[in-house]
């Protein structure tokens, strides 16, 4: 009963594939402006289905909701059936097949990185990660560094490289807790310090202020330093405050010079 169930079961899959492969070339016999066509086209994209759904599911369990999957297979299949010749000699199910398969490796290079990283390494976390299922299965245990090597053809420095650029795989979001009290990652977080800033400047104000002369050097001190106003200024130094403007105006020009000048 069982060779006879498995028997019907083949037939059926061959004769659903025969009608899928007859709605294809019937199809691609009419015109791109052929009223028939674009009902051909949603019968041959409905009955190839199940082979865009087949090869989605040879990606499932990677990180990717099966639904997604099935909808990237899907886009896949439309672009197979769109772009189909029949004069070239080639079964659609040979063209339909690395069509979508590149359309769901295209999704996970693309879509599914937190941090880009180059198309390389993302090519290489990708055979690792088919490399390290094959091997669990056949050794038994899980494959070390220099079995995944052997397997993929290629050095151990490579699959390490690659191991580390999966880590771009997926992020951590900044409002995960980290403690019991409420802590949230980006709290622990450093902040920009204003202090360094000011350490910088201090340090190129120094030679700055030496192209100053005497006077105006001590007005810039008193102003900035000793925070006195320009009318107390003049008062301690004995001359006018709108004097007091001008050379300050005039040691803040070269100031800036100076400072622009270090930068």
């Amino acid at each position: 009963m069982t060779v006879l169930a498995d028997t019907a079961v083949h037939d059926e899959a061959a004769t659903s594939t025969d009608r899928a492969s007859e709605l294809i070339s019937a199809m691609a016999a009419l015109p791109a402006g052929h009223p028939s066509r674009p009902a051909l086209r949603d019968r041959a994209i409905e009955a190839w289905l199940p082979l865009a759904r087949h090869l989605a599911n040879r990606y499932a369990n990677r990180g990717e909701p099966r639904d997604d999957l099935h909808q990237v297979a899907m886009v896949g299949l439309i672009k197979a059936v769109d772009r189909f010749e029949a004069d070239r000699g080639v079964d659609f199910s040979g063209y339909a097949i690395p069509t979508i398969v590149g359309e769901l490796k295209r999704h996970f290079r693309d879509r599914t990185w937190s941090v880009r990283v180059p198309r390389r390494l993302q090519e290489l976390r990708l055979a690792i990660t088919a490399a390290n299922s094959t091997l669990s299965n056949t050794l038994g245990r899980s494959p070390t560094v220099a079995d995944i090597a052997a397997y993929l053809d290629i050095s151990e420095d490579e699959v390490v490289e690659g191991l580390e650029g999966a880590r771009a795989y997926n992020s951590t979001s900044l409002s995960t807790p980290v403690a019991e009290t409420g802590t949230e990652l980006g709290d622990t977080l450093g902040g920009e310090d204003a202090g360094y800033e000011a350490a910088e400047l201090r340090v190129a104000l120094g030679p700055a202020l030496s192209s100053l002369d005497e006077r105006e050097r001590k007005i810039v001190t008193l102003r900035f330093y000793g925070n006195l106003t320009q009318q107390q200024i003049a008062d301690r130094i004995g001359i006018s405050q709108m004097h007091v403007s001008r050379l300050l105006a005039r040691a803040l020009v070269k100031l800036r010079g100076q400072l622009e000048a270090i930068a």
